[in-house]
């Protein structure tokens, strides 16, 4: 399993504790990666946080500007085209992105 996390700098402290706390998700045997704002400023990055399940399933959070849940928390997508434009997306910003390893927030 993959993460990516997006994040604009200084991070917030709840992304700083995200952070700290991504030891467990590595022991847990994911990769994960973070990008920093100024490094996908010319990325086309979809509008809503989420998770590509497969190649026709997502599920996508709706969150607002403070990150709390809105409206319906969790939607559960079936469409093969929006799958393929998140994961198009995803592979842009993942190659950009940082390894845990090596990041150093700002």
């Amino acid at each position: 399993m993959r993460r990516l996390r997006v994040v604009s700098e200084p991070l917030s402290d709840y992304v700083r504790y995200e952070y700290d706390g991504t030891f467990t998700n590595i022991a847990a045997g994911e990769d994960v990666r973070w990008l920093p704002r100024s490094r996908a400023r010319d990325l086309l990055l979809p509008a809503l946080d989420g998770w590509v399940v497969d190649k026709q399933t997502l599920i996508l959070h709706h969150f607002d500007g403070e990150g709390q849940w809105t409206g319906p928390r969790m939607e559960v997508c079936h469409d093969p085209a929006l799958a393929k434009q998140y994961t198009t997306a995803y592979e842009a910003a993942w190659e950009r992105a940082i390894p845990h390893a090596q990041y150093r927030p700002n």
